[in-house]
């Protein structure tokens, strides 16, 4: 038997050609981006409470892109990601909590190098909207930042001032617009 409640709410998977999974950090005096290019999520999406919600995103860690190929390798090594024993970036959430006018707190575990912390992201839902050929579309944008030690990846080289290469915070986005999962 449905109940009404579960009729409200809408499974969405991630159309990856339109979407992105970004990053940026420190790096001596500028910030480097990269991206990753293989990933996939489903988002359960009730409307009219946002709050019975959910998502969750895998990411692929050995498709990391900085547009620098010796330090994508070195990402993909022990020294950071290492892929070989890491494969996946994993997000799944606990709670979205409202915010007003599309805006939502999205918590949940976000595992990196085989450590799982608890994160929040900030939610923007964009809209919903039918594409030219009569396709669902629904598109969100979520930020957060994370501390890279948490996870495990401390790499660094000292500078003659005494700072550090590479900054601890991360800050990470998605920007994701998303199919139902019966189109």
């Amino acid at each position: 038997m449905t109940t009404a409640a579960a009729t409200k709410t809408t499974t969405y998977h991630i159309d990856k050609a339109h979407s992105e999974v970004t990053f940026q950090v420190r790096h001596l005096l500028t910030k480097v981006r990269g991206r990753f290019s293989e990933f996939n999520g489903i988002i359960d999406f009730d409307e009219e409470q946002p709050e019975r919600s959910s998502a969750e995103v895998t990411v692929q860690a050995a498709t990391v892109d900085t547009n620098e190929r010796d330090r994508d390798t070195h990402l993909r090594s022990a020294d950071f990601f290492d892929v070989e024993h890491f494969p996946t970036l994993t997000f799944g959430s606990r709670r979205i909590v409202p915010k007003g006018g599309g805006a939502f707190e999205l918590q949940g575990d976000l595992t990196i190098h085989g450590v799982t912390r608890q994160v929040a992201f900030d939610v923007q839902l964009l809209g919903k909207a039918k594409d030219p050929w009569g396709n669902e579309r629904i598109a969100f944008e979520a930020e957060t930042v994370v501390n890279r030690k948490d996870y495990g990846l401390n790499w660094n080289a000292v500078l003659e001032t005494g700072s550090f290469l590479v900054g601890d915070e991360v800050k990470i986005n998605l920007s994701i617009q998303a199919i139902p999962s019966n189109a």
